[in-house]
């Protein structure tokens, strides 16, 4: 766990630093506070600070507040310990009233601290809310994601495969507010670009109404959609030129390891309630992409 030094409740973190928020899509109400790691404590970073972490308190509004924090976190875990995928650094910490709140790391610093390049999805798409509106983001489908990953990317073919496992598990643990903005470009020690470890994956489905897809065009154009989920699946890894061999090897990745997650969902922060309505969800996504 990393070392926090924690104010009273979330209720006083948001009073001091409201002017200094910002608010996550997925419901309108998740505050992120920027921290500073300084005599190995955490504190809020002051106005005009970079901090090195972000830290997401349960929000004050929203359906099942509560979960948010061990909802993301446990999504985090099992992405990374179970599927192997990359994903920001993060942890739980909690306040002295004993109120959890998300914690994660910035990825965007080097081993100095210096600021590494980064771009996210909807800039490079150039897509903005003055030019496309409030739901910028939303637009599109996410054989886009390839299009854009290939014309910045000149490590294409490994980053490719990656980018497909994250939207594959986006779809699988109910993530349906996975929209431009939280998929990112980072820049390399080397002067390159790649895709950034995955971050802000949780299950929506447990916070707001169930999509299967946060982008609203889906996988890729409604016109070439065909049979079952699964095969456009198979199809968008075509499209996005990913050898036939490798799509099978990640789908096939992604329909086991079931007692792996449920061992984590029932060891999560999340309480009893909240396990079984992750657990259902899982099951629920897992069913329809081996059967519709």
């Amino acid at each position: 766990m990393l070392p926090y030094n924690s104010p009273a409740s979330s209720e006083e973190v948001s009073g001091i630093f409201y002017e200094n928020r910002t608010i996550m899509s997925i419901s309108g109400v998740q505050e992120k506070f920027s921290l500073v790691l300084e005599k190995n404590k955490l504190r809020l970073a002051k106005a005009g600070e970079c901090g090195d972490y972000l830290l997401k308190p349960i929000p004050t509004l929203g359906k099942n507040r509560h979960w948010m924090p061990a909802n993301e976190h446990l999504t985090m875990q099992i992405a990374k310990q179970v599927f192997q995928i990359e994903t920001a650094e993060n942890g739980i910490v909690f306040f002295q009233n004993g109120e959890m709140a998300y914690l994660t790391k910035r990825f965007d610093r080097d081993e100095t601290g210096l600021k590494r390049g980064k771009e996210d999805f909807a800039v490079l798409a150039n897509r903005t809310p003055q030019t496309n509106g409030a739901n910028y983001k939303y637009e599109g489908n996410y054989l886009e994601l390839f299009q854009i990953l290939q014309q910045y990317v000149p490590a294409y073919a490994t980053e490719a495969a990656k980018l497909f496992k994250i939207i594959l598990f986006n779809y699988l643990f109910s993530n349906g507010d996975a929209h431009l903005k939280k998929f990112s470009l980072i820049e390399t020690s080397d002067g390159d670009f790649v895709l950034s470890p995955a971050y802000d994956l949780l299950n929506s489905q447990l916070h707001i109404a169930e999509n299967d897809f946060a982008l609203q065009g889906g996988l890729y154009p409604k016109a070439q959609y065909q049979g079952k989920l699964m095969n456009q699946f198979i199809h968008l890894g075509k499209l996005a030129q990913i050898p036939v061999k490798m799509v099978e090897r990640l789908l096939a990745q992604m329909l086991t390891n079931s007692d792996l997650v449920e061992r984590l969902i029932r060891s999560s922060f999340l309480d009893e309630t909240g396990q079984k309505s992750y657990y259902q969800a899982y099951q629920g996504r897992l069913k329809r992409l081996k059967f519709t």
